[in-house]
């Protein structure tokens, strides 16, 4: 059985880290709190966690916009960093999304971006996206953890397995 895989958005990595003014996110039901990340991580520990680029960029931003704490919030945030690099269950290594970087796949985001960016939807979310299709490509189960609706409504769907016959 292939191991589900979390792409873990801004929002989520912000309310983990309690990064101050963004330890909330999400709304209604679907509200996340540093205490509900944890817990939700906890019971995804035996899934494949992915810290996309755009992750990283925009958390390391509001670390550094934070009103305090932002020594402590960058240490704690630089060994998830380096437990990612390393490939430290349950991270997976960051270099296997090197080919959503090539070249052609910039050409790709550039051609498909601005209808998204019409609809509202960053560009950070779009790469975001592009992670959890080219892990879903694989068959794999991805969930993206985020407190947006909008980023999760592009969650891929996983196809639906059919069973082969076997022979007589």
């Amino acid at each position: 059985m292939t191991k589900k895989v979390l792409v873990i958005d801004t929002s989520i990595l912000c309310c983990l880290l309690a990064i101050p003014g963004k330890e909330t996110c999400g709304s209604g039901a679907d509200q996340w709190t540093t205490a509900k990340v944890k817990e939700a991580l906890e019971k995804e520990s035996n899934s494949v966690w992915v810290l996309p680029l755009a992750s990283i960029i925009e958390t390391g931003n509001h670390i550094a916009q934070a009103a305090h704490s932002r020594f402590e919030i960058a240490t704690a945030f630089a060994l998830i960093l380096n437990s990612a690099a390393n490939a430290t269950a349950p991270w997976t290594a960051f270099s296997e999304q090197s080919e959503l970087w090539s070249p052609e796949s910039i050409i790709s985001l550039g051609q498909s971006w601005p209808a998204l960016a019409t609809g509202g939807t960053s560009i950070g979310d779009a790469t975001i996206k592009s992670v959890a299709e080219y892990y879903a490509r694989g068959g794999i189960p991805v969930e993206i953890m985020t407190g947006d609706a909008g980023l999760k409504a592009y969650e891929p769907v996983r196809p639906v397995m059919i069973p082969r016959r076997r022979g007589r």
